[in-house]
């Protein structure tokens, strides 16, 4: 049966519109003239997309058993799901997931944030990659060039961070299906006999390389800045 099929079909229950959302999950009568039970179907389905409005955001994410200590990180979520939403059609419970976690990561001591990244690469000619970090509150910019997009992003990074770690694994995945899922990117470092793991997630592969790279390379650096006194400002 095809899903926009009148009264019985599974559009007949997806709702994407924030204010149908709204109506729906405050009474489900106000646009719904029958329980979706009532013809086959478990449930009606919040569609969320770029559309959707904080209510539903809210509600899923509590579905999801995800809960935020204050209004202003809900409302920070929210900027980075409307964000999301411009990238691709549908958002699905997976890049809620991986949104929270990646906002979470964040916030673990970040000294290194990517600001902007702009990677050319094209046939017959060699990748290069600019960028600018935000270095514990200075913008500072690299540029690099390398054999492939997230080799000359890389690289343009060390050429600002110069932490000189060895790249031991690369790892790329798909969060959802369709051409325009978010890739989820892991990384992981080696210098000095410290081992880390950097994750990174965006619908851009080479973007989402560059934040998992980064969110590795502040957790090498993250010891010898805990070991710094907060007056003297030289390492114990």
């Amino acid at each position: 049966m095809q899903p926009n099929k009148a009264i019985v079909g599974a559009n007949a229950f997806a709702h994407e519109s924030g204010i149908h959302q709204d109506g729906v999950i405050k009474k489900r009568e106000t646009y719904e003239i029958m329980r979706a039970e009532d013809v086959g179907w478990a449930a009606n389905r919040m569609v969320l997309g770029k559309h959707s409005g904080r209510n539903a955001f809210r509600q899923r994410l509590s579905e999801l058993r995800i809960e935020f200590k204050t209004e202003q990180e809900l409302n920070a979520a929210f900027e980075r799901f409307k964000d999301l939403a411009d990238k691709k059609h549908e958002i699905f419970d997976e890049d809620l997931q991986a949104l929270v976690t990646e906002a979470d990561l964040e916030h673990e001591n970040e000294h290194f944030r990517l600001v902007a990244l702009r990677v050319c690469s094209q046939t017959g000619e060699t990748p290069h990659a600019d960028v600018t970090l935000a270095v514990n509150g200075a913008e500072k910019k690299g540029a690099a060039e390398g054999s492939g997009p997230v080799d000359a992003a890389f690289k343009a990074i060390d050429s600002i961070v110069g932490a000189n770690g060895q790249l031991l694994l690369y790892s790329v995945s798909n969060i959802t299906t369709g051409t325009d899922s978010q890739g989820e990117v892991t990384v992981r470092l080696e210098k000095g006999g410290r081992i880390v793991n950097g994750h990174g997630a965006d619908t851009d592969i080479v973007i989402a390389s560059a934040k998992a790279y980064l969110n590795a390379l502040n957790k090498l650096i993250r010891p010898a800045a805990e070991r710094t006194h907060p007056q003297a400002g030289t390492p114990i």
